[in-house]
């Protein structure tokens, strides 16, 4: 039996809090042979695998066309607050996402696992959720063989920016997350660290199809090597957006 195929990876969001630790764990993977971290900055990082794509997100899909890759990762994200206006946070976590994801499968992605955040959906009040939610359903249109979505709660790890509401919130969120048990499990805080491993954790489990992960299916993401049976996923969909029976 031959050697397995070498993959190559797309990530955008690679500068951000998952995205850096992503990228580590990218870098360390042994079946990707390159990894094409698109930034807007150069990252200042050396690495034999390592090509740092600079793009005007405003024009990803002419500056990446030509980039062929098997799997790729969005990390991609703001906050209503470092935005500015909602109108501007749409413009990233919406604009910028479809048109990485459309580069994405212009590059031949067979794959492609997308940062969410808990709550996400059309049916909430809440601005940001609601941008997420659409960003999902747009993704699931593109028909990606494979859509891995994960849902996590406050992101949990420190930044290269540290103001003090987000040293508060660190320190905080881990003592409130005790308290959400049940049915509010899923906005318990979680590491950064732990959701990249889980969004390398989707890329190797081989499903086809769309699934949704929230905290207990991250952390199963995260800790299973795939050796028997892929993590549980906490919803199953279908390309279509329906439920699978």
């Amino acid at each position: 039996m031959g050697e397995p195929e070498a993959k190559v990876a797309l990530l955008a969001g690679a500068s951000g809090l998952t995205g850096n630790h992503l990228l580590g764990a990218l870098l360390e993977a042994p079946e990707f042979a390159r990894v094409y971290a698109v930034t807007r900055r150069p990252l200042g990082r050396e690495h034999s695998r390592l090509a740092n794509r600079i793009a005007q997100f405003d024009r990803l899909e002419a500056q990446l066309k030509g980039v062929t890759c098997h799997t790729a990762f969005c990390c991609l994200g703001t906050s209503l607050r470092a935005a500015g206006s909602e109108e501007a946070c749409r413009r990233v976590e919406l604009g910028y996402v479809l048109s990485f994801a459309r580069a994405a499968k212009a590059a031949h992605a067979q794959r492609f696992v997308f940062l969410s955040c808990a709550g996400s959906g059309s049916e909430t009040r809440d601005a940001y959720r609601h941008i997420k939610g659409e960003a999902e359903r747009s993704l699931e249109a593109l028909g990606f063989d494979a859509l891995d979505i994960l849902q996590p709660g406050p992101l949990i790890g420190l930044r290269r920016e540290i103001r003090p509401i987000e040293l508060l919130r660190w320190l905080t969120v881990p003592v409130m997350s005790l308290f959400q048990l049940g049915a509010r499990e899923l906005y318990r805080g979680i590491s950064a660290r732990t959701v990249a491993a889980a969004m390398l954790g989707a890329a190797r489990s081989g499903r086809r199809g769309v699934y949704r992960y929230t905290y207990s299916g991250i952390h199963a993401l995260a800790q299973s090597k795939f050796r028997e049976r892929p993590a549980r996923a906490d919803v199953v969909t279908s390309k279509s957006g329906q439920p699978r029976t």
